[in-house]
């Protein structure tokens, strides 16, 4: 019985050689004092940041009138499921970023510092929020953050401006010296989540003798079982069955490309051809991280700055980066439109997993804050006002969905970094350029 007996630590785990499986909050996890008297009994709270590259059509990004939600926009209309969920941001600067370059946008989106004009290796930027937010509310999970990516090759030398491709590279910096790689490879995020690690070679002959990583942690599995509650036991084996559902997906990415004669050194082959493919499956991957208290930070760049990516899925085959420049073009404008709707589709997708998925007495969604944006606002100008803003989320710190902001004068991106910080139970007196905090976003509209 639930009051009497001995509670399962928080870091129970499946181990088996080769694997070990972290697991969902589970009732047993939770003393029985706490279990009787909670409502959301002081949840953990997750931080997350996905980045979209050169901005937004801004005309068919923003909402119209402020306060409560209304209609969405065109490019924000595939978020309609979770409005109440979201917030939208409008007139948010990046004064960091100017003299206005691709380089910078990436750099000072989440560090809002300016960065070091090089193309050597003595670039120079800042600690981003990611990273200070890790530092506090990281450390005692296996993965004190998870960095991803879209983009499988990183570019090298001079990228934009005199800009070192460092800057564009990463997102995420924990010294102003050291950024932070990126992973574009499901497999590797898959095994670093689940896997104990070795070379390339000893986790392939892992793999070659085990169709599933599960495989390895069926006696571990069946021992907790039997001492769980069926609720519980109905948890892990919901959790159990997505971990499966996405190790398949890449298992069959993988298959695809066995006949690929290029090789990849110590990466394994394996990314889907499809973006659309390669995207949901990342955005699952975190979704596994965060439920099962892997990680609680998060950074997530859907593209680079300047990348030439076309979207086939969203009926653009012209590259992003030149349709950015559409010189007024109402044809190139509405091809971009599409992939700022493309991109905000899959981000609607993760926020419903989030919703979706029990998380103690909420949601992964209700106990997460997520920034989904870019620090560019029209990319024809180059500039890094009005940029492209949503955050979503909910009780973790309280936040108010459904509602447009907008400020009168522009106001630092970095407010806003600082407001999520302190939300999460990072107290900062300042982040980069801030000058205040967006109180709105917690408080109740008409306030």
């Amino acid at each position: 019985m639930i009051l009497t007996r001995k509670s399962l630590s928080r870091r129970t785990m499946l181990r088996g050689m080769g694997a070990t499986v972290a697991l969902p909050l589970l009732d047993a996890m939770i003393p029985a004092a706490t279990a009787m008297s909670r409502t959301a009994a002081n949840p953990v709270k997750r931080l997350g940041y996905v980045f979209i590259p050169m901005g937004s059509d801004i005309k068919r990004w923003t909402p119209e009138g402020e306060g409560a939600l209304g209609q969405l926009s065109p490019i924000l209309q595939p978020l309609e499921s979770v409005k109440d969920r979201v917030s939208v941001i409008s007139n948010l600067e990046l004064q960091p970023a100017y003299p206005g370059t691709h380089a910078t946008s990436n750099a000072a989106f989440l560090s809002a510092a300016r960065a070091k004009r090089t193309e050597s290796s003595d670039y120079f930027l800042g600690v981003t929020a990611d990273q200070i937010a890790a530092k506090q509310i990281g450390q005692g999970t296996l993965l004190p953050s998870l960095e991803m990516s879209m983009d499988l090759m990183e570019t090298v030398g001079q990228c934009d401006n005199g800009y070192a491709c460092v800057y564009q590279n990463n997102l995420s910096w924990s010294s102003p010296t050291t950024p932070l790689p990126a992973e574009a490879h499901p497999r590797l995020i898959f095994e670093s989540l689940f896997g104990e690690g070795g070379t390339s070679e000893e986790r392939e002959a892992s793999r070659q003798r085990r169709s599933s990583l599960l495989d390895w942690v069926k006696e571990d599995m069946a021992s907790l079982k039997r001492e769980l509650g069926g609720a519980d036991r109905s948890k892990v084996s919901d959790y159990l069955d997505a971990v499966r559902d996405v190790e398949k997906r890449i298992q069959k990415a993988e298959a695809a490309s066995k006949d690929n004669p290029v090789p990849d050194f110590e990466r394994p082959m394996g990314v889907p051809a499809s973006y659309l493919d390669h995207a949901r499956l990342m955005f699952d991957l975190q979704v596994l991280a965060f439920q099962g208290d892997i990680t609680r930070v998060s950074t997530f760049q859907l593209a680079r700055e300047t990348s030439n990516r076309t979207y086939p899925e969203a009926g653009v085959t012209d590259p992003h980066h030149p349709l950015s420049h559409h010189g007024n073009d109402p044809e190139k404008i509405e091809k971009m439109s599409r992939i700022n709707r493309f991109h905000v589709s899959l981000f609607a997708e993760f926020l419903q997993k989030l919703a979706a998925t029990e998380d103690g007495a909420g949601s992964l969604l209700d106990h997460s804050l997520l920034l989904y944006g870019s620090g560019m606002g029209d990319p024809n100008l180059h500039d890094h006002t009005n940029l492209p803003i949503v955050v979503a989320g909910g009780a973790a710190g309280g936040m108010q969905g459904g509602r447009h902001i907008r400020y009168e004068n522009p106001t630092p991106l970095a407010n806003l970094h600082l407001t999520l910080l302190d939300k999460v139970g990072v107290a900062l007196g300042q982040f980069g350029d801030s000058n205040g905090q967006v109180d709105d976003l917690f408080e109740p509209l008409g306030i």
